[in-house]
């Protein structure tokens, strides 16, 4: 029940209808007998910085934030964290309050955390390894930080436009020489694909309700000794999941990145420690109401 003690968060994104994050975060208020509430907030591409002003007047203690709008958003806040900055997306919005009353819009980027903590979870260690990022938005930035920052060999990153996968890699990689930006094509994907022990899909292909999509081609076997990191938590079993399944391929999905940075946010707001293992619960019964 929502009253006027509630404390609201939620999560800003086009579409949100899908997104499991309400389930998460919710059975988290609820384990630590907290009065907060996680509400989804359906934001049309356009609307992130005017959304963002917004959350302050209604009284929201924060937000998430998902595609397309991690890298808009900035321009709405009046903080960013180092590694928001660094990054250039936000993920996660924190609402304080100067003594005046007035609100204080702090950007911060937990994406980055979660993915590499989901890898590590996993058993898979990117010291010293080659991987391919696909995607050129907020969570393929914060995947190719986190493998430069974990000693990764090397990172290709591989985009629908090329200009934005190199301006990707101009900006992370700065002294150059452990990444490449280049545009994606199946035969680039497949080929590059063969030579890394990982591949992380970072773009919407094949989430929910789309689920028949796939960002690696049909009747190429995917390369048994490459993880298949894909990023989209909904649903659980995504095409490129299966691809590699069936292919003897390792596999790990999204809701694993998402239970993790989502316990990060869930601290930034609340100053408590997450109950990670009442989310992961939390999300893996969510994912069972939605089918591939």
């Amino acid at each position: 029940m929502i009253d006027g003690g509630t404390q609201l968060v939620g999560l800003m994104g086009w579409p949100v209808a899908s997104s499991i994050s309400p389930a998460m975060h919710n059975a988290a208020f609820r384990a630590m007998g907290m009065n907060w509430r996680y509400v989804p907030l359906p934001v049309v591409p356009g609307g992130a910085v005017a959304a963002a002003r917004a959350l302050g007047a209604l009284g929201f203690r924060g937000a998430n934030v998902t595609a397309p709008h991690k890298t808009s958003i900035c321009r709405g806040l009046d903080q960013l964290s180092v590694e928001a900055r660094s990054l250039g997306a936000v993920n996660t919005i924190f609402v304080g309050r100067r003594d005046e009353g007035e609100s204080v819009l702090v950007g911060h980027n937990t994406d980055v955390r979660g993915f590499l903590d989901a890898l590590t979870r996993f058993g898979f260690d990117p010291r010293g390894e080659e991987a391919v990022v696909v995607g050129t938005g907020g969570a393929a930035r914060a995947a190719v930080r986190g493998l430069l920052g974990a000693a990764a060999r090397y990172v290709w990153v591989l985009g629908r436009r090329r200009e934005q996968a190199e301006r990707l890699v101009r900006e992370l990689d700065p002294d150059g020489g452990r990444a490449t930006g280049d545009g994606l094509t199946d035969a680039a994907l497949v080929g590059i694909a063969a030579r890394c022990a990982l591949l992380v899909h970072a773009t919407p292909v094949g989430m929910w309700p789309d689920c028949d999509r796939s960002i690696w081609p049909d009747g190429i076997p995917f390369p048994r000794r490459t993880l298949a990191y894909d990023l989209v938590s909904v649903p659980r079993g995504t095409k490129l999941l299966r691809q590699a399944g069936a292919a003897g391929a390792p596999g790990l999905g999204g809701a694993a990145m998402l239970v993790r940075q989502g316990a990060r946010a869930f601290e930034l707001w609340t100053g408590r420690e997450a109950p990670i293992d009442v989310m992961t619960r939390a999300c893996e019964a969510a994912l069972e109401g939605v089918r591939s």
